[in-house]
């Protein structure tokens, strides 16, 4: 009678050992957060320094005149009742003011929407659309990235004043799409480029034709850079004080150049000054802060890219 065997059990594989990490030193690790501590202390130094006269206009634009010129804006600490609200209910009332607020928006709005969107239809057209001398099309786009704003003015005026537009916010919001477009076709080209080929190949097997890919599939794509893209131009042109000065009238001046002229006819109106000043800053401020995932998402994008 024959016997079986147990077969002997399979010699066990080791499991393999995890990574030792090397350990530091309590010196190593206390100079490393006294680094870091060091480091974190100078970026909020830098920032509060950063801030102290955005702060310090804040807090002049709720000071009485009287105030503001026998003493500075920290008195308010000590002295917190000289707060009110006079200096803006005077801005208010200051017709100019408000009207080269309400200029400024008309100008910056339409600039910005108008660069965004030809800028996104012609770096997809100079990324993706085959046409007759495309590469030298685009080397041109790029050489116009270092003509300067200046020589521009006085053959734009000529040119503008024969179209009747001379003066009109028209003028104004034309002259900066005009430079504001080379440098929008410029990065939204290179985004665009990188989109992935067999993406877009699959969008027109399924029959979307060229309009309906830019709209459904690219723009969305592009979105952190449109954002990053609207954020630049609607900086430049809300702050431009140089364009508006020179093609602008008195019924289209836009709020940089009303306060420059506030400076030059009163001197030293400074409940008018103060106030929109701020609200000339806080803006641009909301709209970045608003803004800003769309903002890091879009220059994080460029960077891995």
């Amino acid at each position: 009678m024959t016997t079986l065997e147990t077969p002997a059990p399979a010699p066990k594989t080791p499991a393999p050992e995890a990574p030792v990490q090397a350990r530091r030193s309590v010196a190593a690790r206390l100079a490393s957060g006294v680094a870091g501590g060091a480091l974190r202390v100078f970026l909020l130094l830098v920032a509060v320094f950063w801030l102290v006269p955005t702060f310090g206009l804040l807090v002049s634009s709720f000071r009485d005149p009287t105030d503001i010129s026998t003493s500075g804006w920290w008195k308010v600490f000590s002295a917190p009742a000289q707060l009110t609200t006079k200096s803006y209910e005077s801005l208010l009332e200051n017709g100019d003011v408000t009207n080269a607020l309400f200029n400024t928006i008309w100008i910056t709005v339409p600039a910005t929407l108008l660069v965004v969107l030809i800028g996104a239809m012609a770096g997809y057209a100079f990324a993706w659309l085959d046409f007759k001398g495309r590469d030298w099309w685009f080397m041109g786009v790029v050489g116009l990235l270092v003509v300067p704003v200046q020589v521009a003015l006085i053959p734009l005026s000529g040119l503008f004043r024969d179209l009747g537009i001379f003066g009109d916010i028209i003028g104004v919001v034309l002259f900066h799409v005009g430079f504001g477009l080379p440098f929008a076709i410029f990065l939204l080209r290179n985004f665009f480029a990188e989109i992935p080929r067999e993406l877009l190949e699959a969008a027109r097997l399924d029959g979307a034709g060229e309009l309906r890919l830019f709209a459904t599939v690219v723009l969305p794509l592009a979105a952190p850079a449109l954002a990053s893209l609207g954020i630049f131009q609607f900086l430049w042109v809300w702050n431009d004080m140089l364009v508006a000065l020179v093609f602008s009238s008195s019924g289209s001046q836009p709020l940089t150049v009303a306060l420059q002229q506030q400076v030059r006819q009163f001197g030293s109106n400074i409940e008018i000054l103060a106030p929109g000043a701020f609200i000339s800053m806080v803006i641009p401020l909301a709209v970045f802060f608003a803004f800003q995932r769309q903002f890091v998402s879009g220059v994080m994008a460029g960077a891995v890219k």
